[in-house]
Parts: structure tokens; sequence; C-alpha cells
């Protein structure tokens, strides 16, 4: 879903160029070309092979990686090894780590890898290290994102808007935070708050989630007292979930069904893929909060966006607030809007106002309001 979206944004958006939507399935990579533009051509392409990805290379200026974060090790090092900038929508901060111990490589091949440019971490992160960057000392960064179905049904209230062992592992995985200006790993779907958004979201809540901070600990550690990443949900969610899972229904423990072995958790997947929805409209809803002082003036400076599923299109918002900064960073790197060589997240390297500009033309709209603390 998330490639379809960027192969939509890079050829709608960059007409000049030409796009090459490649996937292993030769019918879903030709449905992705044809509804991406004229400008688009498909290819069948095995990501998994060193000796395939090598030829389809050839006479590219940037990859965008959509396939799994399994795969965007590989992919790195095709495109270093051909001379060709990249951009992945990450997922996993083992594979973010091996992709940055290749900046020297890439900078010797004149190449920049930028990994985790998509929603959360993304977009996300890079709203929160601009905050960071505009006060003069910083005492909170907390970073808020959620994908909401427009129209929840019990029991959960949620929907499936992208895989569902992802959703499983940000729910069981630990998370890295700041407190006390300490990196520490704290418990996942642990310490609920409530918050709120404009109507019709109003009452909302968040809890702790693995992932969505990616490198943000280590490269604000010593410069920030509190950072965290909470997902937002609608209220009950975390409650009920957390009971699920302290059931042992996310276990990898085996159990019999019959004549076959199975885990709990592989059935549990199952029956989430069953009953919850798919498909339907969906909100993101995301807040960036950075506390902190400027002046001598202490301040609050906040950055947020709400963006719907586009009828127009079909894409939902998960797609295009994953997808669209993923094709902008993209667009930036083919025109050499981005300079610097070697392996870079988004918050190093990414022109903030201009990703800011092109989503606005998206309808991807991250509103910015300033505030001095009372006594301030």
């Amino acid at each position: 879903m998330m490639g379809r979206a960027a192969a939509y944004d890079l050829a709608q958006m960059d007409p000049a160029s030409s796009v090459v939507v490649a996937d292993v399935d030769p019918a879903a990579a030709e449905k992705a070309a044809r509804a991406a533009g004229p400008n688009a051509r498909p290819l069948t392409l095995d990501a998994g092979s060193d000796a395939a990805l090598a030829g389809s290379l050839a006479g590219v200026d940037v990859v965008v990686s959509a396939v799994s974060y399994s795969v965007n090790e590989r992919v790195t090092r095709a495109a270093i090894d051909a001379g060709v900038h990249m951009c992945d929508m990450g997922g996993n901060n083992d594979v973010v780590d091996r992709q940055l111990a290749m900046d020297e490589r890439a900078r010797t091949a004149g190449v920049t890898i930028v990994p985790n440019c998509g929603l959360a971490p993304g977009l996300i992160n890079v709203l929160g290290m601009e905050g960071v960057r505009s006060f003069d000392t910083v005492e909170s960064v907390r970073l808020r994102v959620g994908g909401l179905p427009l129209h929840p049904r019990p029991p959960l209230q949620y929907q499936i808007v992208f895989s569902v062992e992802g959703l499983i592992n940000e729910y069981i995985e630990p998370a890295e935070v700041i407190r006390g200006g300490r990196r520490v790993t704290v418990q996942s779907m642990a310490d609920l708050e409530s918050l709120s958004f404009p109507e019709p979201f109003g009452a909302l809540e968040a809890f702790n989630t693995s992932g969505g901070l990616s490198i943000l600990p280590r490269l604000l550690d010593g410069k920030v007292t509190e950072l965290d990443y909470k997902t937002i949900r609608y209220p009950g969610h975390c409650e009920k979930m957390r009971t699920l899972l302290d059931l042992g229904f996310a276990s990898h423990e085996p159990i019999m069904i019959g004549n076959t072995l199975r885990t709990s958790r592989e059935l549990f997947t199952e029956l989430l893929r069953r009953k919850l929805d798919t498909g339907g409209p969906d909100v993101i809803l995301a807040r960036s909060t950075v506390t902190g002082t400027k002046g001598g003036v202490r301040s609050r400076l906040v950055s947020e966006f709400v963006d719907r599923y586009d009828e127009a299109t079909g894409m939902s918002a998960m797609m295009r607030t994953t997808a669209f900064p993923t094709s902008i960073i993209a667009q930036q790197l083919a025109h050499g809007v981005i300079t610097r060589r070697g392996v870079l997240t988004p918050e190093v390297c990414v022109p903030v106002a201009d990703l800011v500009e092109q989503l606005a033309r998206r309808g991807i709209r991250v509103s910015t309001t300033l505030t001095q603390e009372q006594g301030a």
C-alpha cells in the first residue's frame, strides 16, 4: 500500500521524471504503475536477489524501498554499490543500525541513504527535532501519533491500517525513552495518558509503544531531560488489548490445534486479521510538543496535523502520511536539495521547511503554535 502511494506521488508531483514500479508480482507492478501515471512503468523484480537488484538500479537516480524492513539492508548495499541515492520507510531499529554502519561506504560512493522516512519513525521525528533546534535549552519532547478508524467499532475501536505483525511488535517490544536526563527502557502499553484533538475526535488516550523514536534517544542524549513517543487510540483500547496480551495471546509458546502445532501469537494474528475492520476511512492524528527556553523565556512549541482518507484517490491517511514524506525526500535527493552524503536519518539531513511546504501541496498541513508558559 505504501509503495503504491509513493509511486503515485513520484509520478504525479514530478511528471518530468520516469518512475519504475518494481514488484515480485508482475500483476501488482503493472497495476501500481498504471495507477501512478503515464510516466510510470512496471518491472518484475525479486528484491531478495542481489543480482536482480543490481541490474534494476542501472541508470536510476534514487530508489525508494517500500518492501519489508528485512530487505532494506540488502537494498542499501545494492544502492551504494550502484552509486544510487536511497530512502526507505524503516520499521526496525536493528536494521537501521546496520544501515548506519555503512555510512563511510556511502560517503565514499557519493550517495545518500535515508532510512526511516515514513510517519513514525519519520515525519513526526523530523518535526520534533526541528522543535528542539528552535530552543536554547530543551526540557521535554513529547511525540504522539495515531492511525485510527474514522468510524470506530467495538470491541477494540481499531482497524488494520498496516501489518498486524508490526502492530503486535509495537505493543510488546520495549521502548527506549529519556527520563530525568537518562536513556532508559520502558514497557510498551504502559504510562497511559489522556489527550484530546479537535472535534469530532475529542478525548483520546495514548501509551508507550516501541520503535517510534528510532535513534532520537541517541541524538538527544544529554540534550533533553524528557523524551518519549506514544501511540494514540480511542479510549478503552489500551486496557482491552493489554488484557489479551497479559493472557498470553501474543506469546511464542507453541500450542496444539488439532494435529497442527502453532503459537498463540500466530493464532492471535490470524484472529485480528479476520475480526478487525480493514479498508474503511481512516484518520492520522499527530502532535509534537517541545518545551524549553529561548532568550530566557520558557515556552512550548506544538506542531500537529490531522489527515483523513482521500476519497478521490482511494488512499488511506496512513498511506498518505507514510508514503508522501518518503516520496518528497526521494525527490529532494534526486534534485540535489539534500546535499549531505552518507547514511543519515531524516532528522539529521532533511530540509524541514521544504518538507512541510511540499506536504501542504498534498493537503497535509502542519500547524505550529508557540506559546509562552505562564509566569515565564
